[in-house]
């Protein structure tokens, strides 16, 4: 069985199947900040998704973060650090990409288990 949340017609905003979350890679809502605070709003909207699933951030397995530049690197971790568990943390790789939009300067995408 696969459960849906926020299922858009293109993607779900987060999938449960066979015990993992899935969630889309999500950008921030208010794009008007820097990367630490696009960085805060999208591991806000995480937390949210989590919960939808019935689980949360210290049950996380991987996480897949894009920069649009890679030298915002250490301003984006400033955010992670404080968001994330320091005794649950998952593996995870950052990598510089083209984002879809000039406004977007992070994406995440996570997976964790129910």
């Amino acid at each position: 069985m696969i459960e849906r949340h926020e299922n858009t017609g293109r993607l779900s905003k987060a999938l449960v199947a066979n015990g993992f979350v899935f969630l889309s890679g999500l950008t921030a809502k208010d794009r008007s900040g820097g990367v630490r605070e696009q960085t805060a709003d999208i591991l806000a909207q995480i937390d949210h998704y989590l919960a939808l699933a019935g689980t949360d951030k210290t049950r996380l397995v991987t996480g897949n973060v894009w920069l649009k530049d890679i030298s915002s690197f250490n301003e984006m971790n400033e955010a992670w650090e404080a968001w994330v568990d320091p005794k649950c943390t998952p593996a995870r790789a950052t990598v510089e990409a083209r984002l879809a939009h000039d406004a977007i300067l992070v994406e995440i995408q996570v997976q964790g288990l129910v």
